[in-house]
């Protein structure tokens, strides 16, 4: 039987991920691939150091794939990284630093919270006064890019005054790994974890963290789950050479591996942090000229996600607006902040500055509280 030919998405993607992939992407997995052959094997093994060479041109880095979603991986590495007789700090200012809170709770991990509110980026003097005061933190915890508003964070800075206490660096990179420069070693992350269906623009289906390999070595033992064990897992693939200790999610990784060549061919990282930029400056120039308000401010914003504030209108509806976009050919993603009433758009994923003219057009169309 021959291949179905593959049709055009209904419309376009524009959240933080999954995200609108290449036609190419979506065809390689069209074919089967079996678990325990050695020509997948490799597929995975390249994977791997393509990831790592993304991360950082230092040496002594090395990475580990897990199945699952992104947050499947963020449980695995604070799980595993996180001894018994360890602490973690998380820096929050959106849902997914609560998130880590969360997990760390689940697993028994004693954790303490430093938030500084969904609207600002975490607050280095209060970081610096917990670690005077608290020695018992062995490890600290933050998101990169907090797609809950659009919050890009001072990693640099973070991570500086965390490798000055000797401090373990965790850093949840979901949304930028692959979109927005950055050097493990250059900012002091032991480990970073990000997702196949994020900026290096792949499907769902697997998570990967990218750690520095004494500090992963310094894990054995220590996970608080089987499947979840970051360490085991990194060990397997290492020693069976791109062997996985359960079922992979193939056709993900075969897609992955195809979103990896589409990245080098586009010019790498900073090509597509480029595009993505200019994706997010054409979105907020349009959208203010329609009268939209960004939530943060512009030094605070990432080029991932931008949230909006609603329009203070009688008529609006956010469904109601949603499902006009949707009509006209795009997805938008409510807003998930408590401290306003918002609606977000992604700007990265199979996207350019055309797209995003395009979207501006079904953005006025679909103002029906204005007609």
């Amino acid at each position: 039987m021959n291949d179905p030919a593959l049709p055009d998405n209904p419309y376009i993607l524009l959240t933080p991920g999954p995200l609108s992939t290449t036609k190419s992407v979506k065809a390689v997995m069209l074919r089967d691939w079996c678990t325990w052959d050695t020509d997948y094997h490799e597929i995975v093994q390249s994977i791997r150091e393509q990831l790592v060479q993304l991360a950082t041109q230092a040496d002594g880095y090395t990475g580990v794939l897990m199945q699952g979603s992104g947050t499947f991986s963020v449980e695995a590495c604070i799980g595993t990284a996180v001894p018994a007789s360890g602490k973690l700090l998380v820096l929050v200012n959106g849902a997914y630093g609560q998130r880590m809170v969360e997990i760390a709770r689940y697993l028994k991990i004693p954790v303490v919270s430093n938030d500084s509110g969904e609207l600002a980026p975490p607050a280095e003097d209060r970081l610096l006064k917990v670690l005077r005061e608290d020695p018992a933190i062995t490890h600290v915890a933050m998101v990169h890019c907090e797609t809950t508003t659009g919050m890009l964070n001072p990693l640099a800075r973070i991570g500086g005054i965390v490798r000055e206490f000797g401090k373990i660096f965790i850093v949840d990179a979901m949304s930028s790994f692959g979109g927005i420069p950055l050097d493990m070693a250059t900012i002091g992350a032991d480990f970073l974890v990000s997702s196949a269906n994020k900026c290096i623009q792949g499907v769902p289906g697997f998570g990967f963290i990218l750690a520095r390999r004494e500090a992963l070595e310094q894990t054995a033992d220590q996970a608080r789950s089987l499947s979840l064990d970051m360490y085991d897992q990194w060990r397997t693939m290492e020693q069976e050479h791109g062997k996985w200790r359960f079922t992979s999610p193939t056709h993900v990784v075969r897609a992955f591996a195809q979103a990896l060549q589409e990245l080098d061919e586009e010019g790498g990282i900073e090509a597509r942090y480029r595009r993505y930029v200019n994706n997010h400056i054409t979105l907020v120039d349009g959208m203010r000229e329609l009268g939209f308000q960004c939530l943060l401010a512009d030094q605070h914003q990432s080029p991932i996600i931008t949230s909006f504030v609603n329009p203070d209108h009688p008529d609006y509806d956010f469904k109601r607006f949603y499902a006009e976009l949707k009509r006209r050919g795009f997805v938008i993603y409510p807003g998930k902040v408590t401290a306003a009433d918002t609606f977000r758009i992604g700007t990265i994923g199979d996207i350019d500055p055309t797209d995003i003219k395009r979207l501006l057009a079904a953005v006025k169309a679909s103002m029906y509280w204005r007609h």
